[in-house]
């Protein structure tokens, strides 16, 4: 009994002594945290409170339990109080933190060894919010200050280990000081810092006796702002540069999941996207891929497969994006597309200074080398089959700005192309394609015989679009017995057509009608001869894509009758 009570007055002894030495360690500690986040950050640090306890653990081991909250670290330019030129203007509060955080936690062991530091496994982190200023706002301020003074303590060299940090509902704000561009906000889920660095050495007067901190490892489920989508990412990431955090060394591995395309109006589908990049923050290589099964057009709704392989440089300080190239299969058809994709925030009806909603500015130049014009038709028709089938080389500037409409009317191209082997799913089109081929040969005899199908066309000239209209100064349109130049424009939306041009036959009039109305129409045929056609008539194509209408202009062709033979037309 009484071995029993000594022992038992013992442990309430140092469970006191533990109390008491915990709570006078506690400003000590709190001093130690501010001035190694100072050294490490080269910035003012402010912590609200500080608590930790001496207890037996479950494992039945003696340790350190500390806890603090209200953990705030400004940006390093604003150590000396310095004002950011354009701070007001990139829409950055002046006086905001770079991190701050709502609590953290972690638990040491009880062990001491002289020259060795206390070890911490896991330091948990709950609220954390990190504003990330421009560039700018680094290089016009102070590296570093006066570190926080530590209250009057005084003491010998303190050492921490820390192996690994752990986060969740983080979110991170990426600044920019570019006009009209908005913040990139990221909402992390969970993030995981490991190899945190060499024990920070640091001497309470404030000396920095730490080593060159290494690259530390990550891993991060974060939900990406547009398109809405899951990413997960595992690498590494520095030296931390304090003076700039845009130029610190990444590098790691990524797997973007089910984002939502239809975030951007006008496009719609389920992207799933794998790949690896590194550099620096500012300045990343990106290679990977993409897949979306149900590529589509609003409001079309006629999806079509998408893969794709890229090379790009990034900014992951605003999200600005330049292609390297792509290289893209959609459907059957193949292109590759190098531009630049760069976020940007639409003016409002007020003029510049009013914001009214971010998008991104798509400049790219395009390449069809292979490829099919179902592909793309289908991709922009109501129904399910596209006006044309045949295949298709092109090559387009492409020009999509920010705004409200959907993309097929902000879409802007300007290019050429070559349509070969072309053939109309229109049974009457197609009909009329043959009726002008055999036709123009002088074999109208042969039309009852003769399968539409077999009658191949070719199509080529310059094209721009824009506003949901395709305007075509030059085509060319090319069957076996005639060629066709039009003028004129389409409609994208209601597949409207309004062209005018000549039709050249190699046969006379009188051989294009045949039989004894061929014989009374032999007179025209002198009149109707030009530049070695056997016939050249005006034309016009009016209507819908649905419903087109084929027709003579009988009011040149009359001013052309007009003329005698031999002038000039």
């Amino acid at each position: 009994m009484w071995v029993g009570g000594l022992l038992l007055m013992v442990v309430a002894g140092l469970a006191v002594v533990a109390a008491v030495v915990a709570r006078r360690a506690e400003p000590y500690l709190r001093a130690r945290i501010v001035e190694g986040l100072h050294e490490r950050f080269h910035a003012r640090v402010e912590l609200d409170s500080f608590h930790m306890s001496v207890r037996n653990g479950l494992d039945g081991h003696w340790g350190v339990w500390a806890e603090g909250k209200g953990l705030r670290i400004w940006p390093p330019a604003q150590v000396a109080g310095v004002a950011v030129p354009g701070a007001k203007e990139a829409g950055t509060d002046a006086d905001k933190p770079l991190i701050r955080l709502e609590e953290f936690r972690f638990h040491a062991p009880l062990i001491y060894e002289r020259g060795k530091p206390f070890h911490v496994s896991v330091v948990e982190l709950k609220g954390l919010n990190v504003d990330l200023p421009p560039r700018s706002h680094f290089e016009h301020g102070a590296a570093s200050s006066e570190p926080p003074k530590a209250g009057g303590i005084s003491g010998g060299l303190l050492r921490f280990g820390v192996d690994s940090l752990d986060c969740n509902n983080a979110r991170l704000v990426l600044e920019t000081s570019k006009p009209g561009k908005l913040p990139l906000e990221i909402a992390i889920a969970h993030f995981k810092l490991t190899n945190i660095g060499r024990s920070a050495a640091i001497h309470p007067k404030g000396q920095d006796l730490s080593l060159a901190t290494p690259a530390m490892g990550f891993e991060a489920e974060l939900t990406n702002p547009r398109p809405t989508g899951a990413i997960h990412t595992t690498g590494s990431f520095g030296p931390w540069d304090g003076s700039d955090l845009g130029a610190s060394p990444i590098a790691g591995d990524y797997q973007f999941d089910r984002a939502d395309l239809s975030d951007f109006k006008g496009i719609a589908g389920i992207l799933t996207s794998k790949g690896h990049y590194e550099g620096t923050l500012r300045d990343l290589v990106v290679d990977g891929e993409t897949d979306v099964p149900d590529f589509r057009l609003e409001p079309f709704d006629n999806p079509l497969p998408l893969h794709t392989k890229f090379h790009a440089k990034v900014d992951g300080t605003n999200g600005d994006t330049w292609l390297e190239p792509v290289d893209a299969t959609l459907g059957h058809s193949h292109f590759t597309a190098q531009g630049q994709i760069v976020r940007v925030m639409a003016a409002g009806p007020g003029g510049a200074g009013q914001k009214q909603s971010v998008g991104h500015d798509i400049a790219l130049k395009v390449n069809v080398d292979r490829a099919r014009i179902e592909d793309f038709l289908r991709l922009a028709s109501h129904g399910g089959t596209p006006l044309l089938t045949g295949s298709v080389t092109l090559k387009t500037t492409l020009h999509i700005p920010p705004g409200p409409a959907p993309v097929h009317e902000r879409l802007r191209l300007n290019g050429s192309f070559v349509l070969d082997e072309a053939q109309f799913s229109n049974a009457k089109i197609q009909g009329s394609i043959e009726q002008l081929s055999l036709r123009g040969q002088g074999r109208p005899k042969e039309m009852k015989t003769t399968d539409p199908a077999s009658i191949h066309s070719k199509m080529e000239g310059d094209f721009q679009m824009g506003g949901g209209v395709i305007k075509l100064p030059t085509l060319t349109y090319t069957v076996p017995g005639a060629t066709i130049q039009l003028k004129g424009t389409y409609g994208v939306q209601g597949g409207t057509l309004d062209f005018i041009g000549n039709a050249k036959m190699q046969a006379s009039v009188s051989e294009m009608v045949g039989g004894w109305k061929g014989l009374l129409l032999t007179p025209l045929d002198r009149y109707l001869k030009k530049d070695g056609a056997g016939t050249e008539i005006p034309i016009h194509i009016r209507g819908t894509r649905d419903q087109p209408q084929f027709g003579i202009d009988f009011n040149r062709m009359k001013g052309r009758s007009a003329e005698t033979p031999g002038e000039k037309q």
